[in-house]
């Protein structure tokens, strides 16, 4: 069975502990905040660039759409592993746990906002701003906060980065936005998004330009074992970006089948919508 914690498990060793290529120096697993900051220092440093160029990043990030006691799971199989990843949470019950929250930052991941503005303010601009900044300040009385990253809303009509098209989140001491500070020709991008790896082609917001390219390249995997297989044949791309969403994984039988027929409904529905 695919998207178990036990996959998971499998994922994560097969990325730290593969077989690296000649001249390779070592995996790095960053949060996307490390990530922003080091490619920050990256431009001011050529020997920084040189050593970065013969390694393997990895960024885990996880969309803590809902049950936020899976993504604590996650986090903690991670922390056990020494590996870093970046969660982000929504402003809404189902995903906002403050003792996960807590949790979750205590091992030293990072927090982020999921934002989801334009949806719930009916994409009034001014309104989703406002209610931008509420949810930030009160997540931030939690953690330190310094990215965020859209959540799709795949049935709104309202693209939640359109918020950005009037203002600017910089403005509020945020340093990254995954759709807008990283560069996917030089990072590769995967989402587990629709229970699968290449759910791109149900995808309403969650993919990137660049996807294409991949396609002519091969770089097209159905299943977490696709992935692991090229991982052991040293062929995926040095430098990726994993999007996971942890409710989706478990092992519990009735909990996996459920999950799937629901992504099975909404990957329908999906495509009707594209």
């Amino acid at each position: 069975m695919d998207f178990t914690i036990i996959k998971y498990i499998q994922l994560l060793h097969s990325l730290q502990y593969s077989d690296l290529s000649e001249g390779t120096q070592a995996v790095y697993f960053k949060s996307f905040k490390e990530y922003i900051d080091d490619t920050s220092s990256l431009l001011s440093s050529s020997k920084a660039i040189n050593n970065e160029s013969h390694s393997k990043l990895v960024i885990l990030r996880h969309d803590v759409d809902l049950l936020p006691k899976n993504s604590l799971k996650f986090a903690k199989i991670q922390n056990k592993m020494g590996i870093k990843g970046s969660y982000y949470f929504r402003a809404v019950p189902e995903s906002w746990d403050e003792s996960v929250i807590k949790e979750i930052d205590a091992m030293s991941h990072e927090v982020g906002y999921h934002y989801e503005n334009m949806d719930t303010c009916n994409g009034v601009v001014d309104k989703a701003w406002d209610d931008f900044r509420f949810n930030l300040d009160k997540l931030r009385r939690i953690v330190d906060v310094k990215t965020i990253c859209m959540h799709g809303s795949p049935r709104s009509e309202f693209d939640n980065k359109a918020l950005w098209e009037k203002y600017d989140y910089r403005s509020l001491d945020i340093i990254g936005e995954p759709y807008y500070d990283i560069n996917f020709d030089d990072v590769f991008y995967l989402t587990d998004t629709g229970h699968r790896w290449d759910g791109w082609e149900v995808s309403i917001r969650d993919k990137v330009p660049q996807q294409e390219q991949w396609n002519k390249e091969g770089l097209i995997f159905h299943s977490t074992n696709d992935i692991i297989k090229v991982i052991k044949e040293n062929k995926l791309p040095n430098k990726i970006m994993f999007t996971m969403h942890p409710q989706r994984w478990t092992n519990n039988p009735i909990l996996w089948t459920k999950e799937l027929l629901m992504q099975y409904v909404k990957n329908q529905v999906k495509k009707y919508l594209i």
